[in-house]
């Protein structure tokens, strides 16, 4: 990196966004313009985004400017991009170096409208699950080797469950404190089904409808479909971790699914794109269930709401039974 300028206020959102761009216009040969930072409640760290034009072979269209992306995310993107079938965002250019600082960046598609979280309907599901199948596809297209994850030490998980619950006290404490009791002397069993699992997809990470937008007809960019918002959190696994993440948002909340069932929907879509699903994913899903929720209190400062962890202990009572 040497003789580039330095980068101050490196964490400083779309501050960081206004110090790079006249690199990026240059990187752009004059094809960027009526460049917009912005910054949203949501965003964290040091990304800032951007609406702008991007103009060429004599057209102009509108974008997102999304600077710095993760090298996960830069990679999900640049490569899907200009796939058939891939709920990806459409990219204009990209890179991995900007102004001479080793950050990774994108100018991709702005697809008009809000995501589809904004208005939830069972029909808002079965989208979101075909986007998933077509992003499970794409990606095992793209990259059929998945290496190994790293696995998640549960004990300890649940270890700290119970140390918070001698901490915080939360409502129903004793019900907590017999149901994990009960999941530690289970864990041998439920671990040596969900060690064993196929790694059979790149998951997305954090699927939920805000993450969920649709090209519309007629888009400059590409036929219309679904898009994928937000590859940060993309690893190897079973897609079973996906479906039940998104189960989960809605734990204290079913009402919103409409009556969808994640799991089933992901399923369905991944069997309508010739993707596999002959292993017991019913009983893994049961299996994650139980991980998930009994693991709750451990993390009472970010889902300590009541409501939820209600519906966790529910989910809890009502899943352990199903899985020896």
């Amino acid at each position: 990196m040497g003789g580039a300028e330095p980068l101050s206020g490196l964490m400083a959102g779309h501050d960081l966004g206004r110090q790079l761009e006249p690199a990026l216009k240059e990187v752009c040969e004059g094809r960027l313009s009526d460049i917009r930072w912005f910054r949203t409640d949501w965003q964290r760290g040091g990304a800032a985004t951007a609406y702008a034009k991007f103009g060429e072979n004599g057209a102009t269209r509108d974008v997102v400017i999304k600077i710095p992306v993760g090298p996960m995310e830069h990679r999900v993107v640049s490569t899907l991009a200009g796939r058939d079938g891939s709920p990806t965002p459409r990219i204009a250019l990209h890179g991995t170096e900007i102004g001479g600082w080793d950050l990774a960046w994108l100018i991709m598609e702005r697809v008009p409208g809000n995501p589809l979280a904004a208005h939830l309907h069972k029909q808002v599901f079965e989208d979101l699950a075909h986007a998933a199948a077509g992003f499970y596809k794409a990606t095992g297209e793209a990259w059929p080797d998945r290496p190994a994850p790293p696995e998640v030490n549960w004990e300890q998980q649940l270890e700290r469950a119970r140390e918070s619950l001698r901490t915080n006290h939360p409502a129903a404490e004793q019900v907590w404190a017999q149901d994990i009791k009960l999941v530690m002397k289970k864990l041998p069993k439920l671990l040596a089904v969900w060690n064993t699992r196929e790694i059979n997809a790149w998951c997305h990470g954090d699927l939920h409808a805000g993450n969920l937008m649709r090209r519309p007809e007629g888009s400059a960019w590409g036929p219309p479909g679904e898009v994928l918002l937000d590859f940060a959190e993309v690893h190897p696994g079973h897609w079973i971790e996906d479906a039940v993440y998104l189960e989960r948002i809605y734990w204290a909340k079913p009402e919103a699914l409409d009556g969808a069932k994640p799991v089933s929907l992901i399923a369905k879509a991944r069997r309508a794109l010739g993707l596999d699903t002959s292993d017991d994913y019913q009983m893994l899903a049961n299996v994650r269930r139980v991980l998930m929720a009994a693991t709750i209190p451990a993390f009472l400062k970010q889902e300590g709401h009541p409501r939820y962890l209600q519906a966790a202990l529910d989910v809890l009572n009502r899943t352990l039974p199903l899985v020896g």
